[in-house]
């Protein structure tokens, strides 16, 4: 048996007449960009996410680019963005001079330590970057506390997250700005990159647009500077036929990650927790192994795909080496990219895929005895 960590082949395949019917309608209308299909996709996610405004642009990078752009974080000006995450959140920041200020996780969750973001203020903080990691929202209600006190701007990378919500307001809908992904292998991904912006400041939705579109309105006047980030037509028609099947989707993963849980209760692997009052869209599940290495090599032998992520901490990327972080800053985060393993969780996973998936986990426990 072979069970890839995702199966993009699979979901595509009942999809597939209606793409290729999709698709030569968008040829034949010479309209590629920017057209109908972009202006449904829009309202249609502002709609999911519960905000005034959502506004498409090339990949879930440029969302993250754009809005910090927009709210004025330029050479500088701090944010503050979780160690542990995929390197957008923080290289966004560097690539409009912005400082990135990396703290701590949560040892549960993975997501940004409330805390930590307090003890990081610093009078150049602009902003702070929650990352809703996996599929979970993080812990909000102290991080807007701070920001409210302070001022400042909340920027969510909701890359991972569409659909996900906590105490019951969407991710997205929760900050000043919401910024998502369509890369192909999110909740919601498109065959090709594509990204989201959403917001309820219209002054902001207004700025975003124009910023995306190289500053201009009208078309070839600029009284700003911005960039080409724009949604193809193809793009938009094809997550805009995806998007009919994300409840069901969301349902099916959640429902693997609930056999998951119960499989391996009790077990030497650190299962997911889901904080009170948090509905998780499981874009990984992902479990805590101590001899991780061994474990992949025991899945891969009986067919079962994995993924790390993420191996290296930002604090400790080359890249970043200017700002000062070194190896014991960020403990949690540290032992994080030792153990975290994700597993197959996507929604066309079958029964007998799922149980042996667990099966194979399990009998490297009594392989080994130990995780």
């Amino acid at each position: 048996m072979k069970i890839p960590l995702l199966d993009l082949q699979g979901q595509y395949a009942p999809l597939r007449e209606e793409a290729m019917r999709r698709v030569d309608e968008v040829l034949k209308s010479g309209n590629y960009i920017l057209g109908p299909w972009v202006k449904r996709l829009e309202e249609r996610i502002a709609k999911l996410c519960g905000t005034k405004h959502a506004i498409a642009c090339a990949s879930g990078t440029d969302a993250l680019i754009l809005s910090l752009k927009a709210i004025g974080i330029g050479p500088g000006d701090e944010v503050i963005v979780p160690t542990f995450t995929f390197f957008a959140s923080a290289g966004a920041v560097s690539h409009i001079g912005g400082r990135p200020v990396f703290v701590d996780i949560l040892p549960d969750t993975y997501n940004m330590d409330p805390k930590a973001v307090e003890a990081a203020l610093t009078p150049r903080t602009k902003a702070i970057m929650p990352v809703h990691l996996f599929g979970q929202s993080a812990d909000m209600e102290p991080i807007l506390e701070v920001a409210r006190k302070r001022s400042i701007a909340v920027v969510e990378d909701a890359a991972q997250s569409l659909g996900a919500r906590w105490r019951d307001r969407p991710a997205g809908s929760i900050g000043r700005v919401g910024c998502f992904s369509f890369y192909p292998t999110k909740n919601l991904g498109g065959y090709g990159d594509g990204g989201m912006i959403t917001t309820n400041d219209d002054a902001l939705a207004d700025l975003i647009r124009r910023l995306r579109v190289h500053g201009a309105k009208p078309k070839y006047f600029h009284a700003i500077v911005g960039m080409n980030s724009r949604l193809d037509e193809i793009q938009a028609t094809l997550l805009d036929l995806k998007l009919d099947h994300l409840e069901s989707w969301t349902a099916a993963r959640r429902a693997n990650a609930a056999y998951y849980d119960r499989e391996l209760r009790g077990g030497p692997f650190g299962t997911p927790v889901v904080r009170e009052g948090c509905f998780h869209v499981y874009n990984q599940y992902t479990i805590a192994a101590l001899a991780r290495e061994s474990l992949i090599e025991h899945l891969k032998t009986a067919g079962v795909g994995t993924g790390i992520y993420y191996p290296l901490s930002l604090h400790l990327q080359g890249c970043f080496q200017d700002l000062g972080y070194r190896e014991g800053s960020f403990p949690v985060a540290e032992e994080a990219q030792k153990t975290s393993l994700s597993l197959p969780v996507y929604p066309e996973l079958k029964p007998e895929e799922k149980e042996h998936v667990v099966k194979s986990l399990l009998s490297f426990v009594v392989r080994e005895g130990r995780a």
